[in-house]
């Protein structure tokens, strides 16, 4: 690592944040284009019904309104379905059926958007309520409601996926000395990023050229859908240009199509004139962006001294009426069978049944890598279940369980090949950096007073970098990820990835790493992303797949340079190629060490006095296909005090410990840590979208959805071990979603441990005071 260049290792303050702090970022809703109109959509009020009829003649009579759109219009262009990243399809307009509260219904175009909200509102929708199904277990009865009526399939199963050795895993059951068992569920929450979706499409009628703005978290994968899904209408490949600009966060949540980017691009080309839509709040938090929906019951077996020997899952996941989750890989349940968890589980059997609901489509990766988080919680509060059956340490039974450092690279029993880890280290820097063993005295004093305070352990293994091309796809399209370098002749560098940052800090993350292969200062390498018409093919950001894969091929493209770049010196400096070697950030003779020449010297001879025979430039591209996921993990410990009187839980301290690898830049990846935390913070003690029996929406607006602001969010306390993939070129495994993965377990666990005396062993996130004061009044331990 170098100070002075900014290189890995080094806490070099973010570049992007200059234009952040001066409100000089630009969004999609600062895209003003001449001539531009403006999207409305009209939304179903109910959750299951018929259209009987729309009239839209009043719609067309206000001033300005320039067209309205139905699913009948759509029809002859077959535009009124597209298709879902699981190979599902999903209504861009119903014809006949409304199938959720706030589905679209009709849109309007017009030359305001107060114009368009207006025309929205003058549409006229006649509809013939039908029976609603919301419970996913109800779903899937016999004579149940049957939702998609588009489908052969005449029931509400999407699918059933399995995973493990059920024989041998029912037989481990059977013969097992101890066996333990929760139900969980792990409710609907939304993404709620600072910026809604939205998009401004512009159709160049003479060009044939369409250029869209757009709020994606992945551009050439939506270029490559929308010639797929539009290929018809004239509008090639070639001829699409997506940009992705700055994003208000996406955590997901900006993965998927929406019908609302249908609308906008349909619109474009109809009227011939640029469309911009932009969701609003209610829009973004009832329609789309829903995350987790998972009914669990796990069981697990142990031996009577704690050792844990089978794991045993059946779950139902409530995907709305679509199954539209942003999910790429070539499991219907993502990574869910990361559930073992840092445990060497010898036989392990997971289901999962997918089903249909008169909901909006949920299952984004919210923060997570398809499926992750609800894995992990359900792994680590199985796990303190155990260890209240056995009347263990909770800390102690991990200790005990984990796999051990020696054990890696580990295939787990579910078919994971782990990298890389230590996760007692971890876990005993945690317990270190918080006195665990006095704060277990601390809390037995207390509870002899009846004050109650409990303590939480979540020790999770999280999986991320999709991914290995056999593993995860896009619509066929095959997970890799790019970079392109070109060093300018005075020493300068342009990077340009296929890969797009919300937030993350890429501008100086790749610059960094760009920094430690070719020597360069950080400030004299820029970094673009996000348009496909500069920068290469690649997949886009999600599930903390940046630095793993786009991290990779950065180092492996400035590598190639590197090497192209030790020719030429060796021209310089009149030395056999074989006798140049790379130190200290130079080229220098072997053995001759005032021989040297600077990456930038070289880089000037690249363009004016390269050898012979040899092509001119500086720049190389690499396409990384990672031969395995990462596997970054950590061990999180909580500590929280609960008002006896209010049920209010407070969270007292809270200590973080992750590995994530090689760490690029220690500032932004604790940054990463306070962000993730407070994210799972939320679900644990706030967050929820309930629907009731008729299926409307309880937690639409921040009126009723809780988010945790300053006020709600504790002190984050951070620690880090470090333990590189091995696999990986510069050893980096990953750390966006870390903590919003391992935070739920923590604070959960920590809520049981306080009223554990009082027989609790299990309550359902969100830990609300109402939930927790009805636990209180029922054991009488209320004030």
């Amino acid at each position: 690592m170098s100070v002075e260049i900014g290189g890995i290792g080094s806490s070099v303050k973010r570049k992007e944040d200059a234009r952040f702090i001066r409100g000089k970022g630009k969004y999609v809703d600062d895209v003003k284009l001449p001539g531009m109109l403006y999207l409305d959509i009209a939304r179903s009020p109910y959750a299951h019904a018929r259209i009987k009829s729309i009239d839209t003649s009043k719609a067309l009579k206000i001033p300005g309104v320039a067209a309205v759109i139905t699913g009948k219009d759509l029809v002859p262009l077959n535009l009124h379905w597209m298709p879902t990243l699981m190979s599902d399809k999903q209504m861009v307009l119903p014809t006949d059926t409304v199938l959720y509260q706030a589905q679209e219904v009709a849109a309007v175009v017009a030359t305001e958007r107060y114009i368009a909200a207006d025309g929205v509102a003058a549409i006229e929708v006649e509809y013939e309520p039908l029976p609603v199904v919301v419970d996913p277990k109800k779903a899937l009865e016999p004579g149940a409601p049957v939702l998609r009526e588009d489908r052969e399939q005449k029931n509400n199963h999407i699918w059933h996926w399995e995973v493990g050795d059920k024989a041998g895993t029912d037989k481990a059951f059977r013969d097992a000395e101890v066996v333990v068992k929760q139900d969980l569920y792990i409710p609907r929450i939304h993404v709620a990023s600072i910026e809604t979706c939205g998009i401004v499409a512009s159709w160049d009628k003479v060009e044939g050229k369409l250029t869209v703005w757009m709020t994606t978290q992945a551009p050439h994968a939506i270029r490559t859908v929308i010639a797929l899904v539009a290929g018809h209408l004239g509008l090639a490949e070639h001829k699409i240009r997506v940009i992705s600009p700055d994003i208000g966060g996406g955590f997901g949540g900006k993965v998927p199509v929406y019908p609302g980017y249908v609308l906008a691009i349909g619109a474009s080309v109809l009227t011939g004139a640029p469309v911009k839509w932009i969701e609003d709040r209610s829009e973004n938090i009832q329609a789309d962006s829903f995350a987790r929906d998972y009914h669990i019951s796990a069981e697990l077996a142990a031996k009577k001294d704690g050792t844990m020997q089978a794991l045993r899952v059946k779950t139902i996941a409530d995907h709305g009426a679509f199954d539209a989750a942003a999910n790429p890989s070539k499991y219907p349940a993502g990574l869910f069978h990361i559930i073992t968890g840092s445990y060497p589980f010898q036989k392990s059997f997971v289901e999962v049944d997918g089903a249909y609901t008169n909901k909006p489509p949920g299952g984004i990766a919210y923060r997570c890598s398809f499926r992750v988080t609800e894995a992990a919680f359900t792994i680590e509060r199985l796990v303190d279940v155990l260890a209240l059956e056995l009347k263990k340490d909770p800390a102690a039974l991990r200790m005990q369980n984990f796999i051990k450092p020696e054990a890696f690279p580990y295939k787990s029993a579910l078919g994971w090949e782990y990298d890389s880890g230590d996760y007692g280290r971890a876990l005993k820097l945690a317990m270190d950096t918080i006195d665990y063993a006095g704060l277990r005295k601390e809390q037995a004093t207390k509870r002899a007073k009846g004050e109650l305070m409990g303590i939480g352990i979540s020790s999770f293994t999280e999986i991320v970098g999709a991914g290995p091309s056999k593993q995860f796809d896009i619509l066929g399209i095959k997970m890799f990820d790019s970079a392109e370098i070109r060093v300018h002749p005075t020493g300068k560098a342009m990077v340009r990835l296929g890969v797009k940052s919300q937030g993350q800090g890429h501008e100086t993350t790749f610059a960094q790493i760009v920094a430690e292969e070719l020597g360069l200062p950080v400030g004299d390498i820029a970094v673009e992303e996000g348009d496909t018409d500069t920068a290469p093919y690649g997949l886009g950001t999600y599930a903390s797949r940046s630095t793993p894969v786009a991290g990779g091929a950065t180092a492996i493209a400035a590598r190639k340079i590197r090497e192209k770049a030790r020719l030429i010196a060796a021209h310089l400096l009149e030395a056999n190629p074989d006798d140049v070697e790379w130190k200290d950030y130079k080229f220098q003779v072997k053995g001759v060490p005032a021989k040297t020449k600077t990456m930038q010297e070289v880089a000037f001879a690249a363009y004016t006095n390269h050898p012979q025979g040899m092509e001119a430039g500086l720049e190389a591209v690499d396409y990384y296909d990672p031969p395995n996921l990462t596997y970054p993990f950590g061990s999180y410990i909580c500590v929280v005090d609960i008002d006896r009187g209010t049920g209010e839980v407070k969270i007292r301290r809270f200590v973080a410990v992750d590995d994530c690898g090689t760490i690029i830049n220690p500032m932004i990846v604790e940054g990463q840590i306070h962000g993730g935390l407070t994210m799972g913070l939320a679900p644990a003690l706030y967050e929820q979208i309930t629907y009731d029996e008729q299926g409307n929406i309880q937690g639409g607006n921040f009126m009723d959805y809780l988010l945790p602001t300053a006020m709600e969010t504790p002190n984050w306390e951070t620690a880090k071990t470090t333990t590189p993939s091995p696999h990986h070129p510069i050893g980096a495994k990953g750390v966006g979603e870390s903590a919003t993965v391992g935070a739920p377990a923590a604070i959960a666990n920590a809520v049981v441990d306080a009223l554990a005396h009082l027989g609790v062993r299990h309550i359902d996130i969100p830990i609300t005071p109402w939930k927790v004061q009805q636990i209180l009044k029922a054991n009488g331990a209320a004030e």
